[in-house]
């Protein structure tokens, strides 16, 4: 590999939605600039970025891949990412160490929701832009109509610096509106192209496309429009430079255009990323706090300067173990070495370092600043974690991450394989940091929650193949619970004689409601010993046991005063044992006089969606039994609607929003507080219960 400096580096992040070719356009960037000796195809399983048998088989990005091509002069790291919703975290922690954005738009599809989504991720890290308008050789491509989205989607100013020739299966290469030239492209995915004079039907439309284009261009640079106004001619180096300084202060985005299937005009974007999008250093200095003083310090792209690196995604290989991704921010970093994992406070012993090309990794002997680098078998080290120099600790921020929006009750289907799901889980949550596992105590239910039914799907397809663990999913059970609504006093007495001693428990007890949230209370009221003080404990253990199934359909019961006034004991036959069986035999029967109701759990829901769909949102939160608690205005034209609604009406919710507002919605959802089921839902759930009693 040949040596570079922070100077000479881009990271490039390629984003879209979905389905816009992303890997297509890597896997020709990567064949043209000579890193691959072959055009990878998603399509025919040959692609060296989308490597996963889970991604063979969707035929879609599931994870992010890195990989590396050099470029005049230009040493060019870059970042497939996913597209679809389910898996468009990973995006945005890649997003946060790129330095730009390769931004592809269909010139069949236009803007989708997904594509707005990762360009306002762009907005967020402020984050440079070039765009590519891609597919130009399929049935309805249109490249007029993809350039008016992009204005009208994304609200910015495109810089289009080239113009298709032919359109469809017609489509043969680009004019070039900076050199007024046109690029014709063989038609073997060769990337080969001859450069030829523009043809005479595009030359007057390419003349007023250039003259649009060169108008625009000197915005960013007030002596460029002062020559321009004086009527004297703009050369290609001042256009050149012009892009280059508009592209980073946001003035406008430069479009180009091509096909990736094709492997046209793929080389006039590598020149435009190594021409436009900014090296390390000319981006805005990380900032870090110091862990001595708590003081913010400014990170500079100083290979002299002490070393600090955010570690941004963490790969299990089968081969080499787990791996920390991580990109410099500043200094060097040497194979063979020690550093401090200052997120955790932890030394880490550095082995080799590695370069990431796709699912393979080539050794190096240093990283400069700027640089994405991977290391194997970390101990401490795990996703947002900051590596830094020992002898200056700082502390760089991650990404705060989405809570999960969908739930599945996860079981093995052999009964010996509870250990080794437990261990597939720990190793895929450390790689991927938007799954998350709970145990629920009530239900007993081993729950997995995501980012959607897709990515809980593909979390089940790894377990199996990289743990041979096969497992089955089920909506999870919700967690009703049961409380009481009157007061009543009741005895409870228990009497057994069977030869010898004998066991004698003898209990009064008030049993009354608590108020929401007073979980349990037991008072002792006994006055002269009618229950000796050492069985005591023993009534208040049984009245517990009684709790966890309540009466009703077998769920705990919550929000009860029981208070011990009264009761007799025998001088042998009494025992703790006894009373504890009495105390348990008053509580069951006391409750099922006390007009006993089933609790639900409620979730505070957040769910943002477009004006456009708000108030089919709401009506359909109504017919899930929610309450709207108030709608606010957001910025885009979207509004906030919060809601309390039962957790047993949005199991499954995360799929129904998206079908409703076409993927332009999102949610957060938390459990709030538990509310008395409706009483005409009360003997479904009940039935439901006893049925699942039956068959267990």
């Amino acid at each position: 590999m040949k040596p570079y400096t922070s100077e000479n580096l881009r990271n490039v992040a390629i984003i879209a939605h979905g389905g816009a070719g992303k890997t297509s356009l890597a896997e020709a960037m990567l064949f043209n600039g000579g890193s691959t000796s072959r055009l990878g195809s998603v399509d025919s399983g040959t692609s060296v970025l989308d490597s996963e048998p889970e991604e063979i088989k969707r035929r879609i990005t599931l994870t992010s891949a890195i990989h590396h091509f050099d470029w005049k002069g230009r040493h060019v790291n870059v970042i497939d990412t996913p597209g679809y919703a389910n898996f468009i975290v990973d995006t945005k922690s890649c997003m946060r160490v790129a330095g730009g954005a390769v931004v592809i738009v269909s010139a069949i599809s236009g803007v989708k929701v997904q594509t707005e989504a990762v360009w306002k991720y762009a907005d967020e890290f402020d984050i440079p832009r070039v765009i590519f308008i891609s597919k130009l050789d399929r049935e309805r491509a249109d490249f007029e109509r993809a350039v008016s989205e992009i204005e009208s989607s994304f609200k910015c100013h495109p810089l289009v610096l080239q113009m298709p020739i032919g359109k469809e299966d017609d489509f043969v290469g680009v004019v070039d509106l900076v050199g007024m030239k046109a690029l014709r492209y063989s038609n073997d995915q060769s990337g080969k192209f001859t450069v030829e004079e523009i043809p005479d039907h595009l030359k007057e439309a390419a003349e007023e496309a250039r003259e649009a284009m060169i108008e625009r261009v000197v915005e960013a640079d007030d002596d460029l429009m002062e020559k321009y106004l004086g009527g004297e001619d703009i050369s290609v180096e001042e256009i050149t430079q012009a892009a280059h300084e508009g592209t980073l202060t946001g003035k406008f985005v430069p479009v180009v255009c091509g096909s990736a299937m094709k492997n046209i005009g793929i080389q006039p974007l590598m020149d435009l990323i190594c021409d436009c999008l900014p090296s390390p250093l000319e981006r805005p200095a990380q900032l870090a706090e110091v862990l001595a003083d708590n003081e913010g310090k400014e990170l500079v792209p100083d290979p002299e300067a002490p070393f600090a690196a955010l570690v941004f995604k963490t790969i299990s290989d089968p081969f080499t173990g787990q791996l920390s991704v991580f990109r410099v921010y500043s200094g060097t970093l040497t194979s063979d070495s020690t550093c401090l994992n200052s997120t955790k406070d932890r030394k880490e012993r550095i082995g080799q370092l590695l370069k990431l090309e796709g699912n393979k990794q080539v050794p190096i002997e240093k990283c400069v600043p700027g640089d994405i680098i991977a290391v194997a078998k970390l101990k401490e080290t795990t996703t947002w974690d900051t590596l830094c120099s020992e002898k200056e600790p700082i502390l760089l921020k991650g990404l705060s991450l989405p809570a999960p929006v969908i739930s599945f009750s996860l079981r093995p289907k052999s009964k010996g394989d509870e250990e080794k799901l437990g261990s597939a889980l720990q190793r895929l949550m450390a790689e991927d940091p938007t799954i998350h596992i709970d145990r629920n105590e009530q239900t007993k239910e081993l729950v997995v929650s995501g980012m959607g039914q897709v990515h809980i799907e593909v979390t089940v397809d790894r377990i199996k193949r990289k743990f041979g663990v096969d497992v089955e999913l089920d909506a999870p059970k919700v967690p009703y619970k049961e409380t009481i609504r009157g007061t009543v006093s009741v005895q409870g007495r228990h009497k057994k004689q069977s030869g010898g001693r004998g066991q004698f428990g003898d209990v009064w007890l008030k049993i009354e409601p608590l108020p929401k949230g007073g979980g349990f209370e037991f008072v002792n009221n006994i006055v002269g010993g009618v229950v000796p003080r050492q069985y005591v404990p023993a009534v208040e253990k049984g009245v517990l046991e009684a709790m966890a199934a309540g009466v009703l359909a077998g769920y705990p019961v919550v929000d009860v005063k029981v208070t011990l006034y009264d009761g007799s004991y025998h001088t042998v036959d009494s025992s703790e044992m006894a009373f504890k069986i009495a105390g348990s035999l008053a509580f069951k029967k006391g409750v099922v006089d006390a007009r006993p109701v089933l609790l639900e759990p409620i979730m505070a829901m957040e769910i943002t969606v477009p004006n456009d769909y708000m108030g089919d949102i709401i009506g359909d939160l109504n017919s899930r039994r929610g309450k709207v608690n108030g709608v606010e205005p957001m910025a885009g034209g979207n509004q906030l609607i919060k809601a309390s609604v039962p957790m047993a009406e949005v199991l499954k919710y995360a799929p129904d929003l998206r079908s409703m507002t076409g993927g332009r919605g999102m949610f957060t959802m938390e459990f709030s507080h538990y509310e008395e089921v409706p009483s005409h839902l009360t003997a479904k759930i009940v039935e439901a219960a006893k049925r699942e009693r039956e068959e267990s």
